[in-house]
């Protein structure tokens, strides 16, 4: 009975130790708060709740790479919505930093963070995968980590983004209708890629060509690297028109500005084009749509960085969260633009036009966030 007694103490001993290390949220059941703003992924997704603890908190952003306009916008985004009027009383110490594109730099300035005493750390990956340390280190401190936009292959934290996949779905079905339109069921396609390595790039190039294989049409296609970026994806459409002459159409994940910029310099036909919000590829379509330049802008907004901080603090307050947080996509075709609504003239063609949420009472004005710089916030 004595040896009994012993083990059952020894027993109750480890497993009291064993769950003092185990912190991190709690699965639980859904509904979450506020479904309109964090609206769960599916029917499927499961639902996180951390302890709540007494704000202000401190919060970080952890970016990786930074040399394209859609990052620079993403930190000057973050820091606008740090001082809105929302936000500002929920936090005590804000940092920003941008680590490159070196999956190892980017994990030790998380762990960094954890180890400071941060309360949460939104971050873009690097990589969708390695990132099982740092998981383990933020539950262990309770350390809200909500990565977004390039998520991370893994449901053990809270992530935020539009649905990648349906967005490439979503171009390349509009350009086959607008192609069929003309009585053209075959052709030669380019595909302007966006950063190696990340899951956005890899998802919305699945859904390109998944569409394109499911037409049954004979479509050759190329493929170039632009990195998200107008510069760089000007000179590889330039080289890539120079080789293979005309297209029939042009996907591009970004750097849709300088798609078409190479296209006009040129005297490429104004042929179909899907691609993302810039503001200046907009204003393009809008002047160049009778001509045949048919296109569809859908936005991965900077302003997703708007809803992770916004997950993160409510996190916080101890709220029951989506574990995967779907933010609809933000779609308008050359047939919709209107200037002022969702283009401007009179802002920066490097621009991304979509940082409005309304179901979140997220409106980040394109002053506020052009007042900002991009710089590292220590």
């Amino acid at each position: 009975m004595k040896i009994k007694t012993c083990i059952a103490a020894a027993l109750a001993s480890f497993m009291l130790s064993t769950s003092l290390t185990l912190a991190g949220p709690a699965v639980v059941a859904g509904p979450g708060v506020n479904p309109e703003c964090f609206a769960p992924w599916s029917a499927d997704t499961k639902y996180y709740q951390w302890p709540a603890r007494e704000g202000p908190y401190k919060v970080a952003i952890v970016n990786g790479f930074v040399g394209n306009g859609w990052r620079i916008q993403m930190i000057k985004t973050a820091k606008a919505f740090a001082e809105d009027p929302s936000m500002k009383d929920k936090i005590a110490d804000f940092k920003v930093v941008s680590t490159g594109t070196d999956a190892a730099t980017q994990l030790g300035a998380i762990e960094d963070f954890i180890n400071q005493g941060f309360d949460a750390i939104v971050t873009i990956a690097v990589s969708s995968e390695g990132f099982d340390r740092v998981i383990r280190l933020a539950d262990k401190q309770d350390v809200v980590l909500v990565p977004f936009d390039n998520v991370l292959d893994t449901d053990a934290v809270m992530q935020v983004n539009e649905d990648q996949l349906a967005m490439g779905r979503t171009w390349a079905e509009f350009v086959l209708k607008q192609l069929a339109d003309a009585g053209k069921t075959s052709g030669k396609v380019l595909e302007v890629r966006g950063l190696a390595g990340n899951s956005v790039d890899r998802d919305r190039s699945i859904g390109i060509n998944a569409v394109l294989d499911e037409s049954g049409g004979d479509w050759e296609r190329v493929s170039v690297v632009g990195n998200w970026d107008d510069g760089t994806a000007q000179k590889v459409v330039a080289d890539a028109i120079a080789v293979h002459g005309t297209f029939d159409a042009i996907l591009a994940q970004g750097g849709t500005t300088g798609v078409v910029q190479a296209m006009l310099d040129a005297n490429h036909p104004m042929v179909p084009v899907a691609g993302e919000s810039e503001n200046g590829f907009r204003k393009l379509v809008a002047a160049h749509s009778d001509k045949g330049l048919k296109g569809i802008s859908i936005g991965q907004s900077p302003g997703l960085v708007a809803i992770a901080m916004k997950a993160a603090v409510s996190a916080l307050e101890g709220n029951v969260m989506p574990q995967l947080i779907s933010v609809p996509l933000p779609v308008a075709t050359y047939d919709q633009l209107e200037d002022g609504v969702n283009y401007w003239t009179d802002l920066p063609d490097n621009f991304f036009t979509v940082n409005e949420f309304p179901p979140c009472g997220v409106n980040i004005t394109g002053p506020s966030i052009m007042a900002q710089t991009e710089a590292d916030a220590k």
